[in-house]
């Protein structure tokens, strides 16, 4: 029993002992927290150098400021590197850092992983020398700003951007549909923070939204030769992939390449998949300008004004029909119907009544010359009309100008008395295709 007992006694000993070096441990943890936490705070990274290094190395679960202070106390260390070792060793420490930090307080509301990773690459790309496209960094990047969107910092989008600029610009061919879509990302979200009134940063957003729109246009990824390169395979294989179609729409718009085959090809299948005003449209544009068809043309835009509910949309497709038949197709009487049903859905369209102007003034109804030139007073009768209806200051002055160039085609005083049909201030109906009633009137 005696024998026993001496052997609880020394484990109780035993037990005090660990416990009395946990506590001594416990307090140093404490204590370089503290030493270098003040030290870094008044940017004396030298000395807060040593005790961090301890810290982080004794107690890595302590406190967050372990990962807080030791970013500083690291990028303070890099500029009094010496040796290539040394920046290596260095740069390896700061990744382990992040690595751990993730570890210990991954799950911290305020800085948690992906946040924690997108500063990690962010000191990677500045840092690492050795590495030149660093695309260990890409995929940090992507997981931290898919995850926090536009809540991510603005350096980590900016320097994401520029990463997937130099890879685009180092591969083409392999980087090049995905520098166009993180250059939309990066955008959208540069956007997002600019127009967040919350956001206290949004002024710098709005600075590096225009930067990097800048950036993306000198980079020639934007040129519409080069979109073809990037999409034209990619497309014909989502031939059935309505987002995808969509986006490569969307973006070809933007960039103002509507008159590129694939971007008529993507338009196309997507029409095939769920017709829309805006696929229609497309087509519409690729018929008249790239096919020089222009019966297909107005097929689309019929349909885009089928596909519509806006009277204003409407108008205007139907505008463009009318436009086709007088430019095109020369057939004034088809390019009426379609002008008239523009200012059915949209009253106030005034260049609709200036065209069906142009077509009377153009028109030959007549042999005889003083009755060829009523058609002189219907054209006017349309630009008035056209002056009425349409506040757009220049639609008022076109009218205005053509009012005052048209009305010298009237007939003369001496015409009018020579001819007993016609009374000036009387009416007339101009006959043939126009058959519209007008007021006799003399220059």
């Amino acid at each position: 029993m005696k024998k026993n007992k001496l052997i609880l006694f020394a484990f109780v000993l035993c037990g005090a002992a660990v416990f009395a070096q946990e506590e001594d441990g416990d307090k140093q943890c404490l204590v370089n927290i503290s030493l270098f936490n003040e030290s870094a705070k008044n940017k004396q990274y030298a000395d807060a150098y040593t005790p961090w290094l301890a810290a982080y190395g004794e107690c890595p679960d302590a406190n967050r400021a372990i990962y807080q202070r030791g970013r500083e106390i690291l990028q303070w260390k890099f500029t009094q590197l010496k040796t290539a070792e040394e920046f290596n060793e260095t740069l390896k420490l700061m990744m382990e850092m992040y690595d751990k930090r993730i570890q210990y307080f991954g799950e911290d509301p305020r800085y948690p992983t992906p946040w924690i990773l997108g500063i990690k690459a962010l000191d990677y790309v500045t840092y690492q020398q050795d590495e030149k496209l660093k695309p260990t960094a890409y995929e940090w990047f992507v997981k931290s700003i898919d995850a926090l969107g536009k809540e991510s910092e603005i350096p980590v989008l900016t320097e994401f951007f520029k990463l997937s600029a130099a890879m685009y610009k180092a591969d083409k061919e392999t980087h090049g549909e995905k520098f166009i879509t993180d250059y939309l990302k990066i955008s959208d979200l540069l956007d997002k923070q600019a127009n967040d009134p919350e956001n206290k940063n949004a002024a710098f957003s709005a600075q590096w939204k225009q930067a990097i729109d800048y950036e993306f246009v000198q980079s020639g990824a934007a040129e519409c030769t080069t979109l073809d390169e990037v999409y034209a395979k990619k497309v014909a294989e989502n031939l059935e992939n309505l987002e995808y179609l969509n986006n490569v729409l969307a973006f070809y718009r933007m960039t103002g390449c509507t008159d590129q085959d694939v971007y008529f090809m993507a338009a196309e299948a997507a029409h095939k998949i769920e017709p829309t005003e805006g696929s229609a449209l497309a087509l519409a544009q690729m018929s008249y300008t790239k096919r020089k068809n222009y019966e297909e043309a107005i097929n689309y835009y019929q349909q885009a004004t089928d596909l519509t509910e806006n009277n204003i949309d409407k108008a205007d497709h139907q505008y463009k029909i009318a436009f086709v038949y007088y430019n095109d197709l020369k057939n004034y009487q088809r390019a009426r119907d379609y002008a008239r049903n523009a200012l059915k859905f949209n009253p106030n369209r005034g260049d609709a009544y200036l065209l069906i102007g142009f077509m009377y003034a153009a028109s030959k109804i007549y042999d005889d010359p003083v009755l060829a030139k009523s058609v002189y007073w219907a054209a006017v009768d349309k630009f008035i009309q056209a002056k009425n209806a349409d506040s757009d200051p220049e639609n008022v002055a076109s009218a205005n100008r053509y009012i005052a160039s048209y009305s010298q085609y009237f007939p003369s005083k001496e015409d009018i008395f020579f001819h007993p049909d016609l009374t000036d201030g009387g009416s007339f109906t101009v006959g043939g295709w126009i058959g519209e009633t007008t007021r006799v009137r003399e220059k």
